[in-house]
Formats: C-alpha cells, sequence, structure tokens
C-alpha cells in the first residue's frame, strides 16, 4: 500500500527529478535491480540500485567476449563504451557499430557474483519481467538478459577455443528475425534449443518495431499464465502469425505444433518425424473454442486462445485434418519454468547489449540509457508506468 501510495503521490514523469525517475522504478513491486549508468561504484564501474534484500554484486563490467572465447583480439575497456548525457535517466551508453570482426564489447555481471541472487529468475513457479530504455539505430539482437547462446555451434566463425553449450533462461532483443526492431521476449526452459532447431525458439514480440527515438522495450513472464508478453512503449500489443509454417522464425514453434498433431494419430503419418523429441511438441490449449467461421463446405477456422486452426471434415463429418493457420506471438504461450542452471558452471552471465554468440554478428547499434529487472510478472499498468519515464530528464532533474 505505501508503494501505491508513493507512486500516486509522484508528478508527472515528464516533470520528474533524477531521483523521483529512479525512485518510481524501485516502488515498482518486485523490484530487483536497476542500472541507470549514473551510478557507479568507487572504482567507477556502472552500479546498481538494487533491491534491499539484495546482496550480490550486480557492479557490471566491460569484456569483449570473443577474446574471452575466441582468444582474438583486444579487451574492451569503459572506454569503448561512450557515454551520452541524455536519456530518461540523464545518462546512456551507446554500443557501436563495430568493424573488427574480432571485437564485441559487452557490459556483463559473471556468474559467479550473480548466481541465486534476484536477477537469476529459473526454476519452479519463477517469473520475472525486464525493461530496457532504448534508443535504437540498427539491429536486432540482444539487448539484455542471461542469454549465453553458447559457442558449441556450427556459424560463420572458426571453433571457440573455449567451447560451451547453451546457458539461456530469458532476455530481451529488439526483433530479430521474428520482428526486425521489435521489442521481443527470449524465454528458455533448457538453456540450449527448442522444436528441433539449433536455437532457441521461444519467443514473444511486438507487432510494433523501436522508433528512431528513446523507448521502453519490456517483457514480463508469467509463470502461472504460461505467457510470454513484449511491451513497447507500455503497450503489449496483440499479435497473431497467419501461416506460421512460413515464417522464417515461428516456423519452429509451428513445426512442433504439427509434429504434436500428427503423433496424436496412430501410426507413422506422412510429414511425421517420429525421432521428434516429445518435450518440445508445441501444445497451446485447445479445448475451448472461441470463434468458428465456415470457409467452405467442408472446412472451418476455429480459433483458440493462442492458435487459430483450419479443419477440414468428410461428407459424415469427421475431422480428416486439422492445419495450422494462425499462431499468437504476443502474448506467447510458454509453459514451463525457466532453465535452472544449479551450478556457478551451468549458468551464463547477465549481459548488457550483446549476449555471447557463435555468429558473432554486430547485433544491436544504439544506445541503452537503462536496465531494470523484477522478481515477477508485471501488469500493463506497471509496464504503462515505466515507459511514462521515457522521455528526456528536464534540465532541472539532472
Amino acid at each position: 500500500m505505501y508503494r501505491l501510495l508513493f507512486l500516486l503521490a509522484l508528478p508527472a514523469a515528464a516533470q520528474m527529478t533524477y531521483e523521483q525517475r529512479v525512485d518510481m522504478v524501485r516502488a515498482t513491486p518486485g523490484f530487483v535491480a536497476l542500472w541507470d549508468f549514473v551510478k557507479r561504484t568507487p572504482d567507477g564501474r556502472f552500479a546498481a540500485h538494487q533491491a534491499r534484500e539484495e546482496s550480490h554484486d550486480l557492479a557490471l563490467e566491460a569484456a569483449n567476449y570473443v577474446r574471452d572465447f575466441w582468444n582474438e583480439g583486444e579487451p574492451a575497456t569503459y572506454a569503448d563504451f561512450p557515454l551520452l548525457r541524455e536519456g530518461p535517466f540523464g545518462q546512456a551508453v551507446r554500443f557501436l557499430n563495430e568493424t573488427k570482426p574480432n571485437f564485441r564489447p559487452v557490459l556483463l555481471i559473471p556468474r559467479a557474483r550473480m548466481h541465486n541472487s534476484g536477477l537469476d529468475a529459473k526454476g519452479k513457479g519463477r517469473s520475472v519481467s525486464m525493461a530496457i530504455w532504448v534508443r535504437r539505430e540498427t539491429g536486432g539482437h540482444a539487448l539484455g538478459g542471461i542469454w549465453h547462446e553458447g559457442t558449441d555451434l556450427a556459424a560463420n566463425s572458426k571453433q571457440a577455443a573455449r567451447v560451451e553449450p547453451g546457458k539461456r533462461q530469458y532476455a530481451l532483443f529488439a526483433g530479430l528475425a521474428a520482428n526486425p526492431g521489435a521489442a521481443a521476449a527470449h524465454v528458455s526452459e533448457n538453456g540450449n534449443r527448442s522444436f528441433g532447431d539449433k536455437y532457441a525458439r521461444n519467443l514473444a514480440t511486438t507487432p510494433e518495431v523501436l522508433p528512431a527515438d528513446w523507448a521502453l522495450a519490456a517483457f514480463s513472464f508469467d509463470n502461472k499464465a504460461n505467457t510470454v508478453t513484449a511491451y513497447l512503449d507500455g503497450r503489449a500489443t496483440e499479435y497473431w502469425i497467419d501461416e506460421p509454417e512460413k515464417h522464417p522464425f515461428f516456423r519452429w514453434p509451428a513445426q512442433g505444433w504439427r509434429q504434436a498433431e500428427l503423433r496424436r494419430t496412430p501410426g507413422l503419418q506422412e510429414g511425421e518425424d517420429p525421432s521428434y523429441p516429445v518435450d518440445q511438441f508445441y501444445r497451446p490449449p485447445e479445448k475451448k473454442v472461441l470463434a468458428k467461421t465456415r470457409l467452405n463446405e467442408t472446412t472451418e477456422l476455429l480459433v483458440y486462445p493462442f492458435t487459430k486452426v483450419r479443419v477440414t471434415r468428410d461428407t459424415k463429418g469427421k475431422v480428416i485434418r486439422r492445419e495450422l493457420a494462425s499462431l499468437r506471438v504476443n502474448p506467447f504461450w510458454f509453459p514451463h519454468d525457466l532453465y535452472h542452471p544449479r551450478t556457478i558452471e551451468q549458468g551464463g552471465p547477465f549481459t548488457i547489449g550483446r549476449v555471447i554468440h557463435s555468429s558473432r554478428s554486430v547485433g544491436f547499434v544504439g544506445a541503452i540509457g537503462g536496465v531494470a529487472v523484477f522478481r515477477r510478472a508485471l501488469g500493463a499498468r506497471e509496464m504503462e508506468r515505466l515507459a511514462s519515464i521515457r522521455g528526456p530528464l528536464p534540465a532541472a532533474g539532472r
């Protein structure tokens, strides 16, 4: 109740001082940490505003992950992250369009320092939300999270000297191939691959893309509701992908749906892969029909909470074919707990601006002015409130 009264007593975000903006984030229930790139440790590292119960050292280090895993390139320092005196908290770091293929600077917290912290959202019943104030220039890759993609994958780079499997938990991306430039939320139940692909493919994305100015990309994973929801500037616009089997990204969960559908019928069906792992089937709830449309004499379209299915019947009314016509990708159905690294070695670092991955692409280019993590699934009103402070900090509030 105190936090609610405090939030209601705050002035409009456009008039808030730096301290009031920080306090607004800290007062959000479930708050874990906020990096605003203003607060520093005595030795000059970016420090986090932390929840009172959070005792881990969550200061950010500069690293070149290509050097760490391929033994190539020069070390990264704070000088490789230009500071911009702008953004919602009055300071931001810029991630550049790096031209050296062996130089990919990233800000991170080593796993040893954040294992079992509030950031380490994992395991049974755990929900998480994340918000990143960002000004995107180009790129669709990672903005931040715990998303070590592994260095054991064949990609457009040579074999890593330090080979590690994927250690994914949750992260925000700038759309990837799902919708380049959008706000996109990635989650993983096993740290590794999904739906028969070599990459993880559970993702919610907004239909809108990030604007050229400051914006808030965010997501919430609600473990109880089994949903991942992507937000852009406080809005979680519903998004459906028609004919998902033809989509460059969502064809993977569509394949998981189709293989599950084929496996339901006794005997080997045309198109069925008998080696497809059962734990990678995609089975959103399809018990309650929300709407029904007759397409022709034998086919109708059934709408379920997360899928639209074309159902074809024979002359006696028996179902002879079910086809996935559309897949809901915001929110996205994710009926799992997050990957649970039980040891430091099994988990990845928390990173901002990039993630560790074998393709070693430049990824996101632009500025990040704040990163916040919460230990629960934030609701729409809370996301709207956080998005209200995306505007520039008033000169009087600096």
